[in-house]
């Protein structure tokens, strides 16, 4: 029982891990390109690339887990996000930022690309409600990476505030070395790998997740900069996300609680995208008047959003290597959908210098998702997978 609670610590320190890298740069962002020289455009690119290397390395799970295993994979993409903070602090210009962009985002992917699996693997009965919230963690430490990194870039500076997210993942990957189940307790090779490229829901499944994504994606790294062009300061700005990220953490919360009343997640889903739809309105129309509500809409749809979408995809099937495999591939290719969403709104910027295109063009991203939440029937009712495995 000790060793099980050990198990569940790591697990959520390693999720609270995988977005201060992403979450500590959108309320810095004016600093850092007043520092470093960076253009709109290319500022964007310290989001979008760590998000498109989590969608190829999640990809390239497969390789990883055969040579290191999922236990050393998880520990060296840990070990991979603290190097890269730290890299921020000891050499803080506009190439060194890009490099550890590409270092976090591949420490990230390798994390979770493995994390899911083994939680299927080590806790099959509650795996949903226990992915949902891991999922919630990772929402967690957004917020505090965009609550804590401002303040302590007041007396430390944007690169040490930065830097100092080493320790947090230093600690994580500390814990996971003790915690990890032994290589025979976390095997899941009970069935052949799923080739999921031949099954059309997991292309359905991966669409979904990413424009989902892209609309966490798009909030986290452009909402700061948003509001300090209304005015805001830097540390508002942060403050404002990490309130936005905290009700994400809450409703990720609730709505894994309630997963086990809900075997058809269709009105779950319905709930958490017109929750996103109202916030993303909300922000064009009056976003300093409704900031409040904004935040609240905003917080519950992709806090709701996010897990679902994963447990979604997971709830598919019951081998959980082949949940790896699936969870691989929606998260691998639905990063690099979502990678488009922060790059896009650089390049609107860029030549508009204003946001309100792309929270339109997210609206009507989420019409779209809701539209594709409709065939998520209960999925026991498709197609047997005998055709789609190697």
């Amino acid at each position: 029982m000790k060793r099980q609670a050990l198990l569940l610590l790591a697990i959520v320190l390693l999720g609270l891990n995988l977005r201060p890298a992403l979450a500590a740069i959108g309320p810095l962002l004016d600093r850092i390109q007043r520092d470093t020289g960076l253009d709109h455009v290319a500022a964007s690119l310290l989001t979008s690339v760590p998000v498109v290397i989590m969608g190829l390395g999640a990809l390239a799970c497969g390789p990883l887990r055969r040579r290191l295993g999922d236990n050393g994979g998880i520990l060296l993409g840990v070990l991979l996000i603290a190097f890269a903070s730290l890299l921020r602090g000891l050499l803080p210009e506009a190439s060194t930022l890009l490099v550890s962009a590409v270092l976090a985002g591949a420490g990230i992917a390798f994390v979770q690309a493995l994390l899911p699996g083994l939680i299927k693997s080590r806790f099959a009965a509650d795996s949903g409600r226990l992915i949902g919230f891991y999922s919630c963690a990772i929402m967690a430490g957004a917020a505090f990476g965009a609550a804590f990194t401002p303040w302590l870039a007041q007396s430390l500076g944007w690169a040490w505030a930065l830097a100092g997210w080493t320790l947090p993942a230093l600690l994580a990957a500390a814990v996971w070395r003790r915690a990890a189940p032994s290589a025979g307790a976390s095997a899941v090779a009970s069935a052949p790998p799923l080739v999921t490229w031949r099954w059309p829901r997991a292309w359905l499944l991966m669409s979904f997740f990413g424009i989902g994504t892209a609309g966490y994606t798009l909030v986290l790294a452009w909402l700061p900069p948003y509001y300090t062009a209304l005015g805001w300061s830097a540390q508002a700005s942060g403050l404002l996300l990490a309130a936005l990220t905290l009700c994400e953490v809450v409703a990720g919360l609730l709505l894994s609680s309630l997963l086990p009343r809900f075997p058809d997640r269709r009105p779950l889903l319905a709930a958490v995208l017109l929750s996103l739809l109202a916030g993303l309105i909300g922000l064009q129309l009056a976003p300093e008047t409704l900031v409040v509500p904004v935040a609240l809409l905003l917080g519950v749809g992709i806090g709701g959003l996010f897990p679902l979408s994963l447990v979604v995809a997971q709830d598919h099937l019951d081998d959980p290597r082949q949940t790896g495999d699936l969870l691989a591939f929606v998260q691998g290719g639905g990063y690099l959908i979502a990678a488009c969403a922060p790059l896009l709104a650089g390049l609107l910027r860029h030549y508009s210098t204003d946001l309100s295109l792309s929270w339109q063009l997210m609206a009507l991203a989420t019409l779209v998702l809701m539209v594709m939440a409709m065939r998520f029937s209960p999925p026991r009712q498709q197609r047997p997978l005998d055709a789609l495995t190697d």
